[in-house]
């Protein structure tokens, strides 16, 4: 059978198209595990891009992808050792070699590097400099704790990061070469009038991704080691996706990749058949109505940030330390809560809130409140062929108080310890509608129902707060792991319940992260 003959309905073809240098490049025959690491530094012999971790931690892989978003390009880093070579179709591709003009002028990025002392042995540089060039390229003179906040995901042993944030800074203020010949993405986006209209070079930009616009199913077979095949689908509606997912029903199901991306580098799985939501456009839904916001289960991190933020600024400054942001820039809600772990950082918010999860399969859809949906370490309540379609949060009532906290040995990219969160309403000095979930406490995420019961009804004083506190001992049998021993966790989930009441109840001090701290 032909890859044209298994694709779902519409047009569907067994080419990777993406632009590299503004030249289209095509892959046929690949692996559909290969990542864009291997890709670049095996086939291309593009070596500027470096492994180190390979598993999206260090940032030494950083590369850059441009994607269409209406008349504009977005331009965000990624981590390019837990990408497959397939997630390149339709998209525009930057590494290190890319930005250096043909005379070998330096884009201001690298050039402030070099002015500042930025790089001492070299080997984590060109991955500072990729995701210093998409910031560059989005961003007007951020704020040093926004610059911060881009570096998170790149790792240095030498230079102590100082020289490297006053490159950040100074790369604006350096004079923009002459473009490269290719469209010119040496060019800063911000035109000389300083408006934010697009410049001549991302105008170019945005017909060439037109140009590789794909319509229907994208279906990629490739050898792997042992001589057999692999198939990579990659269908662009909702009605596609589900006919591919029942079909399958045994096929993994890729969104950002930076889960599934590691069974692949570290655990050394062959996934034989994936099915990729990225490209569905009815899973990319992000919106806000009256009730609810609705999330799509390809919906980035990056992407669901702000609106979440909006609404609920505890879950926004949680998702802001939920890891780099190479890893929120294609890493998905959906992905995150249909994975499973007990340790995901964005299920205890969301169960506090009263979330639900539609859930497909086929044309038929249901709703199940997110509580209900962890059955068992990694068992979700997904039937075969079934698969999540979007999440649902409430925005009511205005006056519950809801916050989450995230506990980890480093501010930045760590995983959880515990992971809480909690949601209430004061009324007439009690507690009602408490709903209270821990992470990292049990082998799914799990509410604290003895401590809801007894808080609930009760004056919101330090008596209530015991009677929670001595519950949540009834509630969990700690896991112990090389995170936190089961002491610390129970400790921690005590504490923390603490911290909340303080929070909530007119204590004057403050216990929280503020804009910019550390």
């Amino acid at each position: 059978m032909t890859a044209t003959q298994q694709s779902t309905s519409g047009t569907s073809s067994d080419r990777v198209r993406f632009i590299l240098d503004g030249e289209v490049r095509t892959v046929r025959d690949v692996d559909p595990n290969t990542t864009v690491l291997n890709y670049l530094r095996e086939t291309l012999r593009r070596t500027g891009t470096k492994e180190g971790c390979a598993e999206g931690d260090c940032g030494a892989c950083t590369v850059v992808l441009g994607e269409l978003d209406g008349d504009r390009v977005r331009f965000r880093a990624i981590n390019s050792c837990i990408q497959f070579v397939p997630t390149l179709d339709g998209k525009e591709l930057f590494t290190v070699e890319s930005l250096r003009a043909p005379d070998g002028a330096l884009h201001p990025v690298q050039e402030a590097m070099v002015e500042f002392h930025g790089s001492q042995c070299g080997f984590c540089t060109p991955g500072f400099i990729m995701s210093l060039f998409a910031m560059y390229r989005s961003e007007p003179e951020p704020s040093k704790a926004r610059i911060n906040d881009i570096l998170a995901g790149n790792l240095c042993r030498c230079t102590g990061y100082r020289p490297i944030i006053e490159a950040a800074e100074e790369m604006y203020r350096l004079p923009p070469h002459g473009g490269n010949g290719n469209g010119g993405w040496t060019h800063s986006p911000y035109s000389a009038s300083g408006d934010d209209e697009p410049s001549a070079g991302e105008r170019e930009m945005v017909e060439r991704l037109r140009s590789i616009e794909r319509r229907g199913t994208l279906v990629v077979t490739g050898p792997d080691l042992s001589g057999g095949r692999r198939t990579y689908y990659a269908p662009t509606t909702i009605a596609d996706f589900a006919e591919l997912v029942e079909r399958y029903p045994d096929a993994y199901i890729l969104a950002g990749g930076t889960d599934i991306g590691l069974w692949v580098t570290k655990h050394h799985m062959d996934l034989d058949t994936v099915i990729y939501l990225g490209d569905v456009a009815e899973l990319k839904v992000l919106a806000a109505s009256q009730t609810h916001i609705e999330i799509g289960a390809a919906v980035t991190i990056t992407d669901a940030h702000a609106l979440i933020d909006s609404h609920f600024p505890d879950m926004g400054e949680m998702y802001r330390r939920f890891a780099s942001p190479p890893i929120r820039n294609a890493a998905t809600i959906g992905g995150n809560v249909a994975n499973g772990s007990p340790i995901g950082d964005s299920m205890p918010g969301l169960i506090a809130l009263g979330a639900s999860l539609v859930l497909r399969r086929g044309p038929e859809s249901r709703e199940l409140p997110m509580d209900e949906f962890y059955l068992a370490y990694q068992k979700t309540a997904l039937e075969p062929g079934e698969f999540v379609e979007r999440v649902r949060v409430p925005l009511e009532p205005s006056d519950r108080h809801f916050r989450t906290y995230k506990i980890t040995k480093r501010f930045d990219q760590d995983i959880s310890a515990v992971c809480a969160a909690y949601c209430f309403r004061l009324e007439d000095g009690r507690a009602r509608d408490v709903r209270i979930c821990y992470g990292g406490m049990a082998a799914i995420p799990q509410r604290a129902s003895e401590c809801e019961q007894a808080l609930e009804g009760r004056e919101w004083n330090e008596s209530t707060l015991a009677a929670g506190m001595a519950a949540l001992d009834r509630d969990y049998t700690p896991i112990e792991d090389m995170r936190a021993s089961a002491e610390y966790r129970q400790m921690v989930t005590r504490n923390l319940l603490r911290k909340l009441f303080l929070e909530t109840s007119g204590w004057q001090g403050e216990t929280r992260v503020i804009e910019g701290g550390r």
